[in-house]
């Protein structure tokens, strides 16, 4: 079961070197207390989902229920690493190059064949404006 945060506001995130989308039900974790709160109290990541957390240097799966994967991106929304079924109780890495981080339901690394380097980028829904968090994200169109 989903829940909602940060108002609910949810984004698309595409791969641009290799094309296809990582995922089309993003939700943006771009508040103190959005970021703080993260995938807590989740029982699971439903296919397609995740949660672009922003900005950030890093995760922990502290407390959590299930594993995740983690990508972890630049400035420019360039992969600089992949953290594949990142276990509860585990640390992603933290490093003052990540800007945002990618947590995504366990498998969706392999599935999307993402790779360091990979450039990725957002859509938004029809009508919708960028949400505040994602101000020099890069968009897709």
């Amino acid at each position: 079961m989903q829940t909602e945060m940060s108002g609910g506001r949810y984004i698309a995130i595409e791969n641009l070197t290799r094309g296809g989308f990582v995922g089309t039900n993003i939700e943006v974790a771009d508040t103190f207390s959005t970021r703080l709160v993260g995938l807590l109290g989740r029982r699971e990541l439903p296919p397609g989902g995740g949660l672009l957390i922003r900005p950030s240097s890093g995760v922990h799966t502290f407390a959590m229920r299930f594993p995740i994967d983690v990508v972890t991106l630049d400035r420019r929304q360039r992969i600089i690493s992949l953290h594949p079924h990142l276990r509860p109780w585990r640390i992603s890495g933290v490093s003052l190059r990540i800007r945002s981080v990618l947590e995504l339901p366990p498998g969706t690394i392999e599935q999307a064949g993402l790779r360091v380097g990979d450039q990725l980028c957002t859509t938004f829904a029809a009508g919708l404006s960028r949400p505040q968090g994602l101000a020099g994200f890069r968009s897709c169109s």
